[in-house]
């Protein structure tokens, strides 16, 4: 069954079930040692994940669509 945003997420404690955010770093509630901000108790949470945004469109002047 493939997954919300894919069957390819990287684990990581910013969208897991487990961790919080405290004191401005992730802990874990399972007390796990966290590793590159990803344990082997992930649990992937997609409403915790945030879209990242788009880039921001070139303005273009009309000069650049004169032939």
């Amino acid at each position: 069954m493939k997954k919300l945003f894919g069957n390819n997420i990287k684990p990581s404690c910013e969208y897991c079930e487990l961790a919080k955010f405290e004191n401005k770093t992730f802990v874990c509630t399972k007390n796990k040692e966290i590793i590159n901000e990803k344990c082997k108790k992930f649990e992937y949470n997609p409403l915790k994940r945030i879209p990242k945004t788009s880039p921001a469109l070139q303005q273009f002047s009309p000069e650049d669509f004169s032939l």
